[in-house]
């Protein structure tokens, strides 16, 4: 059965979304960078950190990696309503409180008139309902949550145009150096006949001759580069596979990364020829710009 195709995505990703909730107004904001693993974090009020929770859950079945902060801002709206009278208990507990602290540290300033009104408690119960306000949030986040996946989706797009252009781009060094390398392990080969050749006249011992072809022979194939261009085509077709699937392909690509890395090195420890190593190098530069645009996929 196939696999079924995803959207791939970047981990980066912006979005913001407001609405008048129970009578107050909420601002939610997304905004993620890259990290190996979903990392969330929340900035709002304590008096609303009931939420979290739940929030928490809906952003971890849409989002896989990134280091994700939800930041929620609950204000009051412009025409609510405020209480008559402060919380004439709590303004007189934290009047003896704030002497107490001066009368240690003279130098310490008071406390301002903003700071008191906007201490927890001062203007009484907020008087907000909390299902209503739970389940506002959660359709606030959903529409945030489809907003900022698509940004990442149109950043994700970017990235996987990039990636195959690459992996195009080696492709294109593979089919112009494999027909060479029969030529190249041949000419090495003889090279070497030509050079023991010279050499054998003047050995004081007479050599076996049979066992010179033999490690002649076995020298051209440990340099013979065809397992490992076969290797280097497998995996770049694994990666056209995984970019075309999408999903959360981060870490799998990354891997592959790892794989094209290893076989482009053994292509240049096993270089025999200028052209040889220079293609290894190609090879090498162009995972290494790959694997750096991969750290920004999910």
């Amino acid at each position: 059965m196939a696999a079924k195709k995803e959207t791939l995505r970047s981990m980066t990703g912006y979005a913001a979304e407001s609405a008048d909730i129970a009578g107050i107004h909420v601002t939610l904001e997304l905004r993620a960078v890259n990290s190996r693993f979903l990392d969330l974090s929340f900035r709002m009020s304590e008096d609303f950190r009931a939420l979290e929770p739940g929030l928490r859950e809906r952003i971890g079945e849409r989002v896989k990696r990134g280091k994700l902060e939800c930041r929620l801002n609950l204000t009051a709206r412009a025409d609510a309503a405020l209480p008559p009278t402060l919380n004439a208990a709590l303004l007189e507990q934290l009047g003896a409180l704030s002497a107490c602290a001066r009368a240690t540290f003279p130098e310490a300033c008071g406390l301002s008139v903003a700071e008191i009104l906007r201490w927890p408690g001062m203007l009484g119960e907020s008087g907000v309902d909390g299902e209503a306000l739970q389940a506002g949030t959660q359709t606030l986040l959903g529409r945030a949550l489809e907003s900022f996946n698509a940004s990442r989706a149109r950043e994700g797009d970017k990235l996987k145009a990039l990636l195959q252009e690459r992996v195009q781009a080696m492709r294109e060094h593979v089919a112009r150096i494999r027909p060479r390398t029969p030529e190249i392990v041949a000419g090495y080969r003889e090279k070497l006949s030509r050079r023991l050749a010279e050499l054998l006249p003047n050995l004081s011992v007479t050599p076996d001759y049979d066992r010179l072809h033999q490690e002649v022979a076995l020298f051209a194939q440990k340099i013979d580069v065809d397992e490992e261009l076969d290797r280097l085509l497998t995996h770049l077709s694994e990666v056209e596979r995984v970019l075309e699937n999408g999903g959360a392909a981060g870490k799998r690509l990354d891997f592959l990364m790892q794989e094209l890395n290893r076989e482009a090195n053994t292509l240049g420890s096993k270089s025999v020829s200028l052209e040889l190593t220079q293609t290894s190098v190609e090879l090498k530069v162009l995972t290494d710009q790959m694997r750096e645009q991969i750290q920004n996929v999910e």
